[in-house]
Order: C-alpha cells, then structure tokens, then sequence
C-alpha cells in the first residue's frame, strides 16, 4: 500500500525507517478479526464436532463454532492455537486453514471477518469428557443443534473440503486408530459424503485400491465373528496417486 503525502516516516538512525501504523492507518475503519475452529473427531463408531455456548453477545449462550477474536500480537494460525487451547483445553493438534468469510452483515455485532480453520481428531486418544470443564460437547453430526451466524455453512464448507482433499490425499486416515476395521473407514466416508454406501461394493473397491494391509487380528466389539483389523500403507498411497490414479468412492 502506497504512502500518503500525509504520513511521514521516522527514521530510527539506520539506513531503514520505521513508519508507525497506527499513526498511517488512524483514518481508517475498524474491522475486526476472528478464527473459528471446525473441529471433528472420530471414536471408532460416529463422526463428531465440537461445539461451545458462546459466551458474548451478541448471541451468547448459543451453540457456536470454537473461536475468538485474534490476538494482534499472534498469526492466524498461532491465534487459532491458542483460542482452541483456551477453550478447550486441546492442544498440539492438525489444523489447518479452511478459508474466510468476510460479508459485511455476517455479524450483528459489528463488521467481522473469520477464517477458518479445520482440524481432524482420533478421540479414541483423548478423553471425550476433557472438553466439558470448557463448556464445549462433542456433537454427532445427526444431532448437531443450530449455529450462530454462518457457522452451519463452514461446517459444510469443511465437510467438502475433506470430500476435495481425500481424493489425493490420505486425510481421512487422520481420523482412525492405527489399525481399524473397514466398516470403521466406511462410517468415516458416509459421514463426509452425507449418504449411506453399499457394504460390499465399499469393501470390493476400497481393497483393489491396495494401499491397506490387513492383519491377522480381528475387532470382535460388535459381534462374535468379529472383523479384520487393517493397517494404512501410506507410500503404497502415495504411489497409487502418482501413477494418476484418484482415490474416489
């Protein structure tokens, strides 16, 4: 951005000088900056996301997205680090930036810009009660309750990036223990792609894929026969896409 006639610099004593933003950008408008965190994990039988009260106005006391307005001192991504830390006590987690939502009437508060940020988690990792002390509860995604603003949309938004993402990348794996069962990885999918799958045409096409390796062990959790464990081979993944195959259902 080009420096107006008005805005002088001050030189620090070196060859650089130091234009102080507050005194260039006082003229203009304040817009604030927040992050919202999409946040899903996985415990071995359903898809969830995390969802807080939100505790200012306006709207307080509705169901929301994790999020907050930035620290001026942090980058998106370590400000999203630290809300969700706060919040919910989560911390060394994936996120990763979804992208941002900045209409004009967004908020009622005042005028708001949010980015985005997704996360994928393995709660079988994690104690499911851990994010109650924070007022935050793990929704499955057919009982999620009504958001605030536009915080359905990026859920979907989310939903279609994994949908996106999965086809070149092996990011839905993220969201399973180390060996699983594929009526687990199945679940996963019908839960990002909103629709019931057929059983064995999913087994059928999801082992000629060859990039998972089964075990000798079973999960016998849901019934006495029990079901195979399988492990993901990520380089055998890697090489499949490189040949220019894409990983689709």
């Amino acid at each position: 951005m080009a420096m107006s006639l008005k805005q002088k610099p001050v030189f620090t004593g070196s060859n650089t000088c130091e234009i102080r933003p507050m005194e260039v950008y006082k003229d203009h408008g304040k817009v604030l900056v927040a992050v919202d965190c999409i946040i899903f994990g996985f415990d071995s039988k359903a898809l969830k996301l995390l969802l807080f009260k939100r505790k200012v106005a306006p709207l307080k006391g509705h169901w929301s997205l994790i999020g907050a307005f930035i620290n001026n001192e942090l980058s998106l991504h370590k400000a999203a680090e630290k809300i969700l830390f706060e919040t919910t006590g989560l911390n060394n987690i994936f996120l990763e930036e979804l992208q941002t939502y900045s209409k004009v009437d967004r908020d009622p508060g005042a005028r708001v810009i949010s980015v985005a940020f997704y996360s994928l988690i393995r709660l079988n990792e994690l104690d499911l009660e851990s994010v109650e002390k924070y007022d935050a509860h793990w929704f499955d995604f057919d009982q999620i309750p009504p958001l605030i603003l536009d915080h359905g949309q990026m859920v979907q938004d989310a939903i279609l990036k994994l949908r996106t993402k999965a086809i070149y990348n092996p990011v839905v794996f993220e969201l399973l223990p180390h060996e699983f069962t594929i009526p687990q990885l199945q679940l996963i999918y019908e839960c990002i792609h909103q629709k019931k799958l057929d059983n064995r045409n999913f087994r059928k096409k999801i082992l000629a894929f060859n990039f998972l390796v089964k075990s000798d062990k079973k999960d016998k959790s849901g019934s006495k026969k029990g079901a195979f464990l399988y492990k993901f081979d990520k380089e055998k993944f890697k090489l499949f896409v490189a040949k220019g195959h894409r990983f689709e259902l």
